[in-house]
């Protein structure tokens, strides 16, 4: 052990807890790394016992764990893109209250405001995408028996790709403008919740890049290569635009805490 960790000598390893053998024998979770010498297990709570907003995420994130294709990495995208435009309205609401910054509460007041929008929005975009994924699945299961039918077959697969497409790439627009306006929020608004427009720009990056894996996945099948390029070229232009405006909220946070 380094001298980081207080000392050279290797630290007298914790009970086992869970049952499962000496900390060490398993290097994932809970029990990786130095934190694991003085950490115990997390206890798992009742999804019932729970409070009613925890309760809710539980139930979703059981869902999304189960072996079902839905809810997928779609439809939590765009769930993972709301969360980082609630927290964008957060930092807005806390600088319309902070004195001194007077000069931008109208604007941080539009900014709350389109946030809740976006919210709504990339939600019910949620809802669209795991709704589309079965689309797809129900146009491969189509008969394709005789040459009418394979041709249904085909234009029916078709329009459900391009909507399964289409939906995860509004999510990443959407996405990509609500990190413009965290990086607004962190330059112009509240330094104190610099931190969480930080977080809602990662949150935000990230739902954009997993929109956008969804885009792909879905466009590579597309039988109309020219819609399958514009696709790719949109996809494309978003990554870089989201990689540039990750850089700049991040450069910005790194000013605001050694201002």
């Amino acid at each position: 052990m380094s001298d980081q960790w207080g000392g050279q000598h290797e630290p007298t390893p914790p009970a086992d807890v869970s049952g499962l053998g000496r900390p060490e024998q398993h290097a994932s979770g809970w029990a990786a790394g130095p934190a694991a010498a003085t950490t115990a297990a997390p206890e798992k709570v009742p999804i019932e016992d729970m409070p009613t907003a925890g309760s809710r995420l539980a139930r979703y994130l059981e869902e999304l764990a189960s072996d079902q294709p839905t809810p997928g990495g779609g439809a939590w995208a765009a769930v993972s893109a709301a969360a980082g435009a609630a927290l964008v309205a957060m930092v807005a609401r806390l600088t319309i209250k902070k004195k001194g910054y007077e000069s931008v509460v109208d604007r941080m007041r539009a900014i709350a405001d389109e946030c809740d929008d976006e919210r709504y929005a990339l939600l019910s975009l949620a809802d669209r995408d795991a709704e589309a994924y079965r689309d797809v699945m129900a146009a491969y299961r189509l008969p394709k028996n005789t040459p009418e039918e394979q041709h249904t077959w085909s234009t029916t697969l078709q329009k459900s790709l391009e909507k399964a497409a289409d939906i995860p790439l509004e999510v990443a627009r959407r996405a990509v403008y609500l990190m413009a306006l965290a990086e607004e929020t962190l330059t112009s608004g509240n330094p104190n919740a610099a931190s969480d427009a930080l977080s809602a720009a990662t949150s935000l990056h990230a739902a954009a890049l997993s929109a956008l894996a969804n885009v792909d996945i879905n466009a590579i099948t597309f039988i109309d290569k020219t819609r399958q390029q514009e696709l790719s070229d949109s996809a494309n232009s978003l990554r870089h635009r989201a990689q540039s405006l990750l850089r700049d909220v991040s450069e910005a946070f790194f000013i605001a805490v050694h201002a």
